[in-house]
């Protein structure tokens, strides 16, 4: 939130954003770099995904059945994620990686979680942090981190818990990255011990690369999240992978008055190919190595 701003020098509210600038509420401009926490890939009021939004306005924006959009995204996040099998839709990240969490234990029949890097806010994951307040004691037990680039803390917690462990959950690419071959250490440590592997690419997916972190590394999952990038900031998130592990949700339940929503699934499917079509992905490897390097030679 705010405190992530310096007091006095960052506004409070903004008003408006056109591409990669907003406005706050006195009509000062600024270059958002955060881009609104990373949803808008293709910056403010894109009128390729505003286009969509609006046409599908007019057409309704949820229903009682499914709608075809469900096809036609699931679709395309198949062509894009090498994991992608099958797909469901939710609204925010953390639903697809509790989805995930929950499919993986459904799997497995187990209940404990290795996990690096943030998830979200349900209580799975956000007991073992400082801001678990309200949180249920049991969830600390079943959830324990392991540190990136260190595959002896991931086959501590399995050791610890012989055949407990249902899945890793990680983020595959962060600040840092992957020494050697760490991720396909990780995925086959996870397999050894009977854990399905996900990879969190809420930040990572068609940002890194068009198909996310697993198509730059060349890991494959078995499970994935998406959210920010798929839609450019309408709210949009899916859980993809394998088909049988998905299939996995005829029996444990996923669903909520907007999860068929058409409004997300208008927008990812004009954000989505645009961002192939653009070479978004490259454009962001290029801005982003001037930012940096910028910045390291100021410091």
């Amino acid at each position: 939130g705010v405190s992530q701003f310096v007091e006095g020098l960052a506004p409070k509210y903004l008003h408006r954003g056109k591409g990669s600038h907003v406005w706050d509420v006195d009509g000062n401009e600024y270059i958002d770099f955060v881009m609104a926490c990373h949803p808008l890939i293709l910056g403010y009021a894109d009128p390729d995904v505003n286009g969509a939004v609006a046409a599908q306005l007019e057409l309704g924006s949820t229903f009682s059945m499914m709608n075809e959009l469900e096809v036609d995204v699931t679709e395309l996040l198949i062509d894009a994620v090498p994991c992608a099998e099958a797909a469901r839709f939710g609204k925010n990240g953390a639903d697809a990686t509790t989805v995930g969490v929950r499919i993986a234990r459904a799997v497995t029949g187990r209940d404990h979680i290795a996990y690096c890097g943030y998830h979200g806010w349900h209580d799975w994951y956000i007991a073992n942090t400082d801001l678990n307040s309200g949180i249920p004691k049991f969830n600390q037990e079943l959830a324990h981190s392991f540190n990136y680039n260190d595959l002896d803390s991931l086959e501590r917690i399995f050791k610890a818990n012989p055949g407990q462990v249902a899945i890793v959950i990680l983020e595959p690419l962060t600040v840092l990255e992957p020494k050697g071959r760490f991720l396909h250490e990780v995925k086959r440590m996870a397999h050894h011990y009977g854990a399905l592997l996900m990879f969190d690419e809420i930040i990572t997916g068609f940002r890194f690369a068009f198909g996310g972190a697993q198509e730059l590394t060349g890991v494959t999952p078995d499970l994935t999240s998406l959210a920010k990038a798929i839609s450019n900031g309408i709210p949009l998130s899916a859980i993809v992978g394998k088909k049988e592990y998905l299939f996995a949700l005829e029996k444990t339940f996923f669903s909520f008055t907007y999860g068929g929503d058409c409004i997300g699934l208008a927008a990812a499917k004009a954000c989505i190919p645009k961002l192939e079509r653009e070479k978004v992905p490259e454009h962001l490897w290029k801005v982003g190595a001037v930012l940096k390097d910028g910045f390291n030679r100021l410091a």
